[in-house]
């Protein structure tokens, strides 16, 4: 008498016996399956390269639009000042994103002042080195580096210092002694004031800050949500983004998105319809196998098992070739293109494996459902 297999020896022999029929199906139909495969790799190919492409690319914008300087000003009220403790507490604030730890705030402090000409001149007091870490885009001849050293706008410095000499600013009585260090030109209201370091301007004029500026990184759910922080920490301030680069980072974004996707749908579709045929046709040519199954004795459920975990390996090994291609495809166009390494996203693997998966058992939905009206009887008798 034959003893009985012990259960996990049987079910391992059927698991084997299960995976060589899977590749004994695709080897004996290797045309059939050689057309769903490509279709999956190009599919897999196009969706890597093009997620490569979007989140390398979208990282580099938002680094470039980081480069135009602050996107959240944060403003007394009224014509006030801010308490002291504002750029503690802002940099508190926006430091407990570890995302946002590339953020810069500065302070601005703002007079207008008389020079020895009785002409008005705006000057700003501010954190020089700050300044020039979050507006690197201006374009400056030479930054301060000595207490009492002015970074003159190219059009205030044709007021006060048309000589490139020292001159002296009287504000309130009092006067200071300034050193030209450099000129600075950006075509924007820059041009028309006097930048000195805060310690030196508070000194002066006895005057706090008024603003802080500050360079929020992150998407612009992040910037608003640091917004809204902000809002309760300074309830007396007026925190507000700045409409220009935050919208124009958004638009920017948005557009390459929606680009992506009906990109990413338009591929997803022809591979599914290709899919959809490919398997349609192996169902058509398979009916005499899967009608010997089911007379001797195979399940529908085992029979649909069976022809789903044909496309889901199909799904899955097309998704292996193609997210390597699509890799090497990203990097290629990033070279050609952009100029610029385009560096591999190996955690969008999961993604491309599941979609590709996922694609293969959408597509084979309708083969199974033909399967179902296989009649063994009919087929056999070669009806």
């Amino acid at each position: 008498m034959t003893k009985p297999l012990p259960g996990g020896r049987a079910g391992a022999q059927h698991t084997s016996m299960f995976f060589r029929m899977l590749v004994r199906a695709a080897i004996l139909r290797r045309g059939r399956a050689a057309s769903a495969l490509l279709a999956m790799i190009v599919a897999a190919t196009v969706t890597t390269a093009l997620l490569n492409l979007f989140v390398d690319v979208q990282s580099k914008l938002r680094r470039e639009f980081r480069n135009y300087g602050a996107n959240v000003v944060v403003i007394a009220k009224d014509g006030k000042t801010l308490p002291p403790d504002a750029l503690a507490k802002v940099e508190a604030t926006v430091g407990r994103d570890p995302r946002a730890k590339q953020s810069v705030a500065v302070p601005f402090a703002y007079v207008v002042a008389r020079t020895s000409n009785d002409q008005p001149v705006v000057v700003a007091g501010t954190d020089l080195s700050a300044v020039r870490k979050l507006n690197n885009w201006w374009s400056v001849t030479a930054w301060p580096k000595q207490p009492e050293e002015a970074l003159l706008g190219v059009r205030a410095s044709a007021i006060v210092n048309p000589q490139g000499k020292s001159f002296d600013l009287t504000f309130h009585g009092r006067t200071i002694h300034l050193t030209p260090a450099g000129t600075v030109g950006t075509g924007a209201d820059e041009d028309s004031r006097i930048y000195v370091s805060l310690s030196d301007f508070e000194a002066w004029t006895g005057v706090r800050a008024s603003t802080i500026e500050v360079d929020v990184s992150g998407p612009p759910a992040d910037v608003n949500a640091t917004i809204a922080r902000l809002a309760q920490v300074l309830p007396d301030a007026d925190v507000r983004p700045v409409r220009q680069i935050v919208e124009a980072e958004a638009r920017v974004l948005g557009k390459t998105r929606a680009t992506l996707l009906a990109a990413c749908i338009l591929v997803i579709a022809t591979a599914a319809l290709c899919v959809l045929a490919t398997l349609t046709g192996w169902v058509l040519d398979r009916r005499r196998d899967f009608a010997i199954m089911k007379a001797l004795g195979a399940s529908q459920r085992f029979i649909s098992g069976f022809f789903a975990a044909e496309a889901a390996f199909l799904g899955a090994f097309g998704a292996l070739l193609g997210f390597g291609f699509g890799i090497g495809i990203a990097a290629w166009i990033g070279r050609t293109n952009f100029h610029a390494p385009v560096m591999p996203r190996f955690e969008l693997f999961p993604i491309v494996l599941l979609g590709c998966i996922l694609i293969a058992l959408v597509s084979a939905i309708a083969p199974i459902s033909a399967l179902r009206r296989v009649q063994p009887a009919m087929i056999l008798k070669g009806e």
